[in-house]
Formats: structure tokens, C-alpha cells, sequence
């Protein structure tokens, strides 16, 4: 019984991959139109035919980082725990998904910001080793970039005096910097020019590093792109504020 089992489980894999590549396109469609409990359903559906495949696996993983965004706050470390282990599985299933790791480091980021100082610094660690084995991979994704600029923004801001006390009582912090964020953000740009976060982030960084002309300038490009993820609401919303706190 159970080596028929087998042999049915076998034959469906090979009659049901059509209907697999059809739902990741469905999913594909619902997570650029920012419908993304939709986008779950279908790659969730799609999963449950081909539990192995690595290109799901990573598919959910950037959809639960893009839901986290725009989830209650009380809701989204589990989001990004979600994220986070499918993102594993498509690491450890495929290894060569550029994807696979450049989620991963998406979601350890945002999971981040719910832990403690050491935590918080070995997962900077290991946020940077997966964005360089992605880049390694694949060095035009323009997501990746990304990330890659919003955590040196975050490593750059932290403080002489703050790395030597993180040193002595919880571990060293990576290097990097301004200058290293801001070339990260300008290949994303370059990349992708019609992406808001790019220059929403972007923007922030020159506020931050005192350059107010051109953070100005960055942020009132960011408002004039269309939405493309449900995140950049919030972030026009903080942008015009910005905005209008300066103007006064």
C-alpha cells in the first residue's frame, strides 16, 4: 500500500507542475497588484504540490516581508519569523537562489527590530553574509541593493563611542558607513528608477548625514513615483511630513 502511495505521489508530481507554474504566476500578479493575502494563498497553493520547490519558498518569503510592512506592529515579528523560515528552505533546498538569500537578509532585518543588543548585532552579521552571497549570485537585483544601503544607513549611524561600548559587552558591529549606503541606494536606483523606496530611503540617509538640499530633492522625486508597494503609502505619509517640518 505504501509503495503505491509512493508511485501516486510520483506520477502527480509529474502531471502537476502546469498547474504549479500557473498559481506562482497568479501569486506573481496579486503580489505586484498589493493584494498580498491573495499573493499567500496562491503560493501557499502552489507549495502544497511541490513542497520542494526553492523559487516558492523565496516567493513567500519576500511577500510576508512586504505584508509585515504594513501589518500591527504586535503582529509583525511573527511575519517576519514567517518570512524567515521560508526563506531558510529556500536556501538549504537551493543554495544558488540569489533570492533564497537576499530575503532572508530582508527578513532578519525587520526581525531586528524586535530583539535585544546582542541579538540584534549577530543578526547584522549575518544580514551582511547573505546579502554578499546574493549579490555574488546575482549583482543586478535592485531589492538587494537596497537592503544592502538601508543596512549600512543603519551600521553608519551607530557611534564611535557606541561600537566601543557594543565591543566590550556584546560583540563587534560590522563596518560601514554614509558613503557605502549611499552607493547601495544610487545602484538600486539605477537599477530600478521607477522604485519609491529606493529614493524614500535614500532621501532619509542625506537628511541624516546633514545634506538637506539633496535629501529634499531625493524625497520630492520618492512622492513623484507611483505606489508599488503597500509599504510606500506609509512612507509618503512620513516623506510629506518631512517635507512640510523642514519648510516651516
Amino acid at each position: 500500500m505504501k509503495g503505491l502511495l509512493i508511485g501516486i505521489l510520483y506520477v502527480l508530481t509529474l502531471i502537476l507542475p502546469p498547474e504549479e507554474q500557473s498559481l506562482i504566476s497568479a501569486g506573481d500578479t496579486e503580489f505586484l497588484s498589493i493584494n498580498y493575502d491573495a499573493a499567500i494563498s496562491f503560493y501557499h497553493s502552489a507549495l502544497a504540490l511541490q513542497p520542494g520547490n526553492a523559487d516558492i519558498h523565496w516567493r513567500l518569503a519576500r511577500v510576508l516581508v512586504a505584508a509585515g510592512e504594513v501589518a500591527p506592529r504586535d503582529q509583525r515579528e511573527e511575519i517576519y519569523r514567517e518570512a524567515e523560515s521560508y526563506a531558510r528552505h529556500c536556501v538549504e533546498i537551493d543554495a544558488s537562489k540569489a533570492e533564497g538569500h537576499t530575503w532572508l537578509a530582508a527578513a532578519l532585518g525587520n526581525r531586528a527590530l524586535f530583539v535585544g543588543g546582542k541579538t540584534k548585532i549577530q543578526l547584522a552579521n549575518e544580514i551582511k553574509k547573505e546579502l554578499d552571497r546574493a549579490l555574488a549570485i546575482r549583482s543586478d537585483d535592485d531589492a538587494t541593493w537596497s537592503i544592502l544601503g538601508s543596512y549600512y544607513f543603519t551600521v553608519g549611524s551607530v557611534t564611535w563611542l557606541e561600537r566601543q561600548m557594543a565591543s566590550i559587552f556584546l560583540g563587534s558591529i560590522p563596518e560601514g558607513g554614509f558613503e557605502d549606503s549611499e552607493a547601495a541606494f544610487l545602484r538600486a536606483i539605477e537599477l530600478s528608477p521607477g522604485t519609491p523606496r529606493h529614493r524614500f530611503e535614500l532621501g532619509k540617509l542625506y537628511l541624516d548625514w546633514g545634506r538637506e538640499e539633496d535629501g529634499r530633492r531625493m524625497l520630492e522625486s520618492a512622492l513623484s513615483l507611483p505606489i508599488t508597494a503597500a509599504g510606500d503609502t506609509a512612507a509618503r505619509r512620513v516623506t510629506r511630513e518631512i517635507l512640510d517640518n523642514k519648510n516651516d
